[in-house]
């Protein structure tokens, strides 16, 4: 009989002590640093609108709002565009650095391109890619960081890891799929 008391005076002490500790709230951490590998599909058409991408939503961003700080790079073909001055209200500028993506651990404080007109991009076409005239294939160059300022002034480390056609039929592709990966830094900091 003491033993069953014994056994049974345990099990609530503990089961009391399991459900306080439970019962502490403690705060979650902030997670600041995201870190996605994702891909979008562009299109081929030097002429057809652009795909939108926001790093903060991980997400794309329909043409409607191509007036707003909701994006914060453009693509069609092989032409980036910026969410600043000539393409949009935003602040996004950007550096091609010569960086293997895992030694890219703090954006710099200057030293960024805006798109300031049409002409004149913050990311060069043809400054990213070797392009294969006998596959037709566009290959990112090996050993190169975006470091991209937001539209709404965070900072994000980018690499480009393949760009492939979407399957087609006939002599033309229509889409392109560009498969990359980026770093958020989603508290205002440039560490990566």
């Amino acid at each position: 009989m003491k033993k069953t008391i014994f056994n049974l005076a345990f099990v609530t002490i503990s089961g009391i002590l399991f459900l306080t500790a439970c019962s502490k709230s403690e705060p979650s951490p902030i997670v600041t640093i995201i870190t996605k590998t994702d891909s979008i599909k562009v299109n081929f058409s030097p002429v057809a609108p652009f795909t939108f991408f926001s790093f903060k939503n991980d997400a794309l961003v329909a043409n409607s709002d191509s007036a707003t700080t909701k994006w914060d790079f453009g693509l069609r073909f092989t032409t980036f565009i910026l969410n600043s001055h000539a393409y949009g209200p935003g602040n996004a500028a950007a550096i091609l650095q010569n960086s293997i993506y895992a030694n890219v651990t703090t954006a710099p404080d200057a030293g960024y391109a805006y798109d300031t007109t049409t002409i004149q991009k913050g990311i060069k076409d043809g400054s990213w890619y070797d392009y294969n005239p006998v596959t037709h294939g566009f290959t990112p160059k090996a050993g190169q960081t975006f470091i991209i300022r937001t539209a709404d002034n965070f900072f994000v480390k980018m690499e480009l890891l393949a760009v492939d056609y979407e399957p087609f039929v006939g002599p033309t592709p229509s889409r392109l799929i560009y498969r990359f990966r980026y770093t958020y830094q989603a508290n205002g900091t440039k560490a990566f």
